[in-house]
């Protein structure tokens, strides 16, 4: 039986999908290869963990679904534009600056050989620095002008290091309970607030606006358990974020999932696209100036 032009475009996407994922996996496997001396765990050490096979798994659960194709075509875009314009940011150099001696003494206090989900993933310092260099490219940070840059959940503070690195004013939002972060943070020489989110509760005095709040693997709305955000929470949340905003601020947030293997509910996500935002799988964008006021009535907050 002859196949459909429908068909034959769905067979395309899922064999893009593979050779996408296929090649990340390769370029991952080549980063685990090249560990520095800055990593915690040096190359005369099997690496107990595997970031690379796990990411590379849940890549392969993606093909099923629409979220391997969306991010094929981000990272397709990615790499036109790094072929027009180069990235500012080199890894290496950024690791080089780093107090090795003083990393490595974070690491010997708090690595562990099978870190999982803990905090302690993040001393893996060659992967993150990647990871956030890719999001400082993202979203165009490596490039004048220069931007007032609030992190909420800053962790370890390595998205906030990069941002000053590249001229940036930047500051971190976070909780203080893990000493590790407190001694990175420090090590990195990064202002950090402390302040916990909660629900209906509004951000501290931050001193001034902002032109860009960024959350990457967003935990403030306890996506773990049976008291994960709804519409009203998100809605206060965005209201008091709008507070902190300049007048052509915009803001970026990286949801963890939930449960049930999605970022939001459906409920969640027409929420925030009735607010202004656009929406890639897990990344909630709100664009310059689209974060609109909220249209929720009192009696459903």
């Amino acid at each position: 039986m002859a196949s459909t032009p429908a068909a034959e475009i769905a067979s395309q996407k899922i064999f893009f999908q593979i050779v996408i994922s296929l090649a990340e996996y390769a370029n991952l496997t080549k980063i685990r290869s090249r560990r520095q001396q800055t990593n915690c765990v040096d190359s005369s050490s099997a690496l107990p963990y595997r970031t690379g096979d796990v990411r590379f798994t849940i890549k392969l659960k993606k093909l099923a679904s629409g979220e391997g194709f969306s991010s094929a075509t981000r990272h397709v875009r990615q790499f036109f534009v790094d072929l027009v314009s180069p990235s500012r940011v080199r890894v290496d150099e950024i690791i080089a600056g780093i107090d090795n001696d003083a990393f490595r003494e974070i690491c010997r206090r708090y690595a562990v050989k099978k870190p999982g989900g803990s905090p302690r993933k993040y001393l893996d310092l060659k992967w993150w620095i990647r990871v956030n260099a890719a999001r400082v490219r993202e979203l165009r940070l490596d490039s004048p002008p220069r931007l007032r840059i609030l992190d909420l959940g800053s962790g370890a503070g390595y998205f906030v290091y990069l941002c000053r690195r590249l001229g940036h004013d930047a500051i971190g939002l976070d909780i203080d309970k893990f000493p590790m972060y407190r001694e990175l943070t420090k090590l990195l020489n990064v202002q950090r607030v402390t302040w916990r989110i909660e629900p209906f509760v509004p951000l501290p005095d931050l001193g001034e606006r902002f032109d860009l709040v960024t959350g990457f693997l967003v935990a403030f709305n306890n996506f773990r358990d049976d008291k994960i955000w709804g519409v009203p929470e998100w809605d206060f949340f965005l209201n008091d974020l709008a507070r902190h905003l300049a007048p052509q601020g915009r803001v970026r947030l990286e949801l963890n999932r939930q449960p049930d293997g999605k970022p939001f509910s459906p409920e969640v996500r027409r929420f925030f696209e009735s607010r202004g935002a656009k929406i890639d799988i897990y990344r909630v964008d709100f664009r310059p100036g689209r974060l609109a006021p909220s249209s929720i009535s009192p009696a459903a907050r």
